[in-house]
């Protein structure tokens, strides 16, 4: 149908791609470990857009133009890293909670780091996996090997395989979401295992930046 080819096996290798840790794995434990279950999700549901981007434009042609121009190719690595590195440091040297007095004869009250908007949380996911080549070189290289080279529906095939590819990946990086954020509950009364969790998952992001921007294509 469509001219899509070995359907069963495009599905197989996206399950087992979806499960290999990547930067958009490392943000929603992130968001999870910083905002709960309720973040983890949106940042699931940004980093979806960003895929459905990626599928639009492989399936008119866009990606293939990017992974094309070396030029083009090193703006969108080195921006990404910027960006991971950028968000692992802010995590890395996020403050604790700290403890202050309300006023004259009112207990004292523990001040908190202002969380993310949910908006700001999925914008995050989005741009995280926008700027991600990795992503434009695996659509621009995984996907065309199961569309039909003779099918006159080529475009109407990248955007069922995108799609298949959004819906699997986002149910995995749901699962995760719930599973970080559940752990952090347990640890909600300790503001120290919070803080040193949020400073693994920060020098992971840095970690991703460094790595992607001496990698090659």
């Amino acid at each position: 149908m469509l001219g899509i080819t070995g359907f069963t096996l495009f599905i197989l290798a996206v399950v087992l791609l979806s499960v290999t840790p990547g930067p958009d794995t490392a943000y929603v434990v992130g968001r999870s470990v910083a905002q709960g279950r309720g973040a983890g999700v949106v940042s699931a549901l940004g980093i979806a857009a960003g895929c459905l981007v990626h599928t639009m434009a492989c399936a008119f042609g866009l990606t293939a133009l990017l992974a094309a121009s070396a030029t083009a190719f090193t703006i969108v690595k080195f921006a990404g890293a910027i960006y991971l590195i950028y968000l692992g440091v802010r995590l890395i040297f996020s403050k604790p909670a700290t403890t202050v007095a309300a006023g004259p004869g009112v207990p004292e009250s523990r001040v908190k780091r202002e969380p993310k908007s949910l908006r700001q949380v999925f914008m995050q996911g989005f741009v995280t996996n926008v700027l991600n080549p990795k992503v434009v070189l695996f659509f621009v290289s995984f996907i065309p090997q199961f569309v039909a080279a003779g099918s006159p529906h080529k475009t109407l095939a990248f955007l069922a395989l995108g799609c298949v590819f959004v819906v699997i990946s986002t149910f995995w990086n749901t699962i995760v979401a719930w599973i970080a954020g559940s752990v952090t509950e347990r640890f909600s009364g300790k503001p120290g295992v919070k803080l040193w969790l949020d400073r693994v998952v920060g020098s992971a992001f840095v970690g991703l930046g460094i790595k992607l921007a001496t990698s090659h294509r």
